[in-house]
């Protein structure tokens, strides 16, 4: 078992999907649509975040499915953006940037986890709103759970003050940088170019704008016996870096999209599958909104708690 990859996981199934138009700025991985809310989109969407379910518990993953029948809720199915869950019990409730994105937060979940799992606390950031203070979960961060790192992306959807604040509270060292596209634009979420599983890092290095901090961040990666597998700007752009190691019963796995499957070499695939199974999942329409998989699932690294004795 490893504490990078967690063996459950929380998914939201919307019913009224769509790319959004508030976060269309700054996200340039997201496809605006003539017809955004065309049913036939939503449709597709819906189906996709059942086919990964499908495939996740098909691999011995557990998943906690919420659906979401709202229409208000455009990015609903990217719970890693407002919660994250840690090891002893703690869980993390983060600030949005796009203020149509702030109801995505929903009691039933946490209080699924509460129930599900043993949660001794849950530190809510989502005040720092009234200050234009945002830290988009495990978005904006990569956590190693290993080596006690978040990697951040320098930007507007990760302040260095709530950054600074999260580290302080859970216990990881922040370890900050600048990155961009292959157009020169700065990159919004740093899970879209970098994924830290359990003995290998994929990550877009040549998006890194110092080639001191470039260094940096790739011995780190490798000092904790990593792997470090380097993504070109077409592998990013084709969502390579938006995967997830997660923990089946008897083997470790990495989801992730078929597009970004395709775009991985042999050697790297060779490289990924020495430590674990690659799961792709064909999820086109979700990726119009600009994240993939690694963004649909929350990860649970909570205990679960044991199941009541019938009586």
């Amino acid at each position: 078992m490893s504490v990078q990859a967690p063996s459950a996981v929380v998914l939201v199934r919307p019913n009224r999907f769509t790319p959004n138009p508030a976060t269309a700025a700054d996200n340039t991985f997201q496809v605006t649509q003539t017809s955004p809310r065309s049913d036939s989109v939503a449709a597709a969407a819906y189906q996709e975040v059942t086919a990964l379910a499908q495939a996740l518990e098909g691999a011995g993953v557990t998943v906690h499915m919420f659906d979401d029948p709202e229409d208000t809720r455009p990015d609903s199915v990217f719970p890693n953006n407002w919660l994250s869950t840690h090891a002893g019990g703690h869980v993390a409730v983060f600030p949005m940037y796009a203020p149509n994105r702030r109801h995505e937060r929903r009691a039933d979940i946490v209080e699924l986890l509460k129930e599900r799992y043993r949660v001794q606390d849950v530190i809510d950031y989502s005040g720092l709103e009234r200050d234009n203070v945002f830290l988009e979960g495990t978005g904006a961060m990569v956590l190693d759970h290993v080596d006690r790192v978040a990697y951040a992306v320098r930007s507007h959807r990760a302040d260095p003050v709530a950054l600074e604040r999260f580290c302080t509270n859970f216990g990881y060292e922040p370890m900050v940088f600048d990155a961009t596209d292959d157009s020169g634009t700065a990159v919004y979420h740093t899970n879209v170019m970098m994924s830290v599983g359990t003995e290998f890092a994929m990550v877009g290095l040549e998006m890194i704008s110092s080639n001191a901090r470039r260094r940096e961040v790739a011995e780190r990666l490798a000092s904790a016996g990593r792997e470090v597998i380097a993504l070109t700007h077409h592998q990013v752009r084709e969502f390579a870096g938006n995967t997830i190691e997660l923990q089946a019963p008897d083997r470790r796995l990495l989801a992730l999209s078929r597009r970004a499957f395709d775009s991985l070499t042999t050697s790297q695939k060779n490289l990924i599958e020495q430590s674990c199974i690659l799961l792709p999942v064909d999820v086109p329409t979700i990726e119009l909104a600009g994240g993939s998989v690694r963004c649909m699932i929350a990860g649970i690294h909570l205990s679960p708690r044991p199941a009541p004795v019938a009586v």
